[in-house]
């Protein structure tokens, strides 16, 4: 089993951190005109994994209850009721990436990993975060990661070399890199840091802007299996063993804001910003309790990354697009 740090970030006073991640001007980059729907999107979608009536991505998963407990510095860079006073309840969603039902744990293919939470608000609304376990996205916009999801089903193996899909890396070094770094599969679902990939505006009660991602770090180290023990892992194993975790006490994670520098693309997912910006503790997730019949409570509940309450506001377009065609894709498996 390979353990690393789970935190490899500058734990900075707050008002330091805040000065450091706005000094200068982000970059944002105009961008063409979508060519595809969100529906032609979930339609490609299903041309790579199949259509089997459920998420067209991020088709096997769990679920889970626990609570966020907001930080005293969260409410110092948003407004957003969630993330000062009293904790809220969530629900988890933890994942594999293929859209495939019955993949199993231990395929190369199910990695990155995914973790979606949902936070119920006070007055019964809801916001939600959408999160997986690699810094970065394959594709700049949602346009390239179709053109990259065709090239992937015209590459079988019968496909003639070179494929659609080495012409398609040559030229596009971000999804080449999404594609072919090592994803050592984890010990645990709970023993992963998971990367919210797109940028988000984040405005306090005194109106000051800050542009962050998402970072949500186990407080236990991370851990992985060797290639070895992952060959030999059930094709069960996570499910399983994120029962038995959870059973032994909660599981706490760190809801970390990452905040943009000078130079960083605050509408380009595939670009990741440097592990030396500065970070925020927004507050403590603690998850403690299995869905019953968590097969049944998955088919009912579609998390949308632009459902934002006032003091959060979206940056990156993409998180429009992907919340459309999440909603194209939860309409289809209805």
């Amino acid at each position: 089993m390979k353990t690393c740090n789970a935190s490899s970030f500058k734990w900075l006073p707050l008002a330091a951190a805040l000065v450091a991640g706005s000094a200068g001007a982000q970059v944002s980059s105009p961008q063409p005109p979508l060519k595809y729907t969100p529906t032609q999107m979930v339609e490609t979608l299903h041309g790579v994994f199949g259509d089997h009536h459920a998420r067209a991505i991020h088709t096997k998963g769990i679920m889970l209850t626990g609570r966020f407990t907001p930080s005293p510095e969260a409410a110092r860079v948003s407004s957003a009721v969630h993330l000062h006073g009293a904790s809220v309840p969530i629900i988890v969603r933890f994942s594999n990436f293929v859209g495939v039902p019955d993949a199993p744990d231990n395929d190369p293919m199910s990695s990155p990993r995914g973790m979606a939470i949902r936070f119920t608000l006070p007055d019964g609304s809801s916001t939600d975060i959408v999160s997986h376990s690699f810094n970065g996205f394959p594709s700049q916009n949602a346009d390239q990661f179709r053109e990259l999801l065709q090239a992937i089903a015209a590459s079988g193996p019968d496909a003639a070399k070179p494929t659609a899909l080495d012409g398609y890396l040559a030229t596009h070094p971000a999804a080449k890199h999404f594609l072919t770094v090592a994803k050592p599969a984890p010990v645990s679902y709970a023993t992963l840091p998971y990367y919210g990939v797109n940028t988000f505006k984040f405005i306090n009660a005194s109106g000051k802007v800050t542009y962050g991602r998402y970072q949500i770090v186990p407080m236990a180290p991370a851990q992985y299996l060797t290639d070895a023990q992952a060959k030999v892992a059930a094709p069960e194993y996570l499910s399983k063993e994120i029962g038995e975790r959870v059973g032994h006490g909660p599981l706490r994670f760190r809801l970390m804001l990452q905040l943009a520098g000078k130079g960083d693309h605050i509408d380009d997912p595939s670009i990741a910003w440097p592990d030396t910006r500065p970070q925020v503790e927004l507050g403590v997730i603690a998850i403690d309790h299995l869905v019953p019949d968590s097969v049944a409570a998955e088919k009912k509940i579609v998390f949308m990354p632009n459902r934002l309450p006032k003091g959060i506001e979206v940056e990156d377009q993409m998180v429009n697009f992907r919340s459309a065609a999440y909603g194209v894709s939860f309409s289809a498996r209805q």
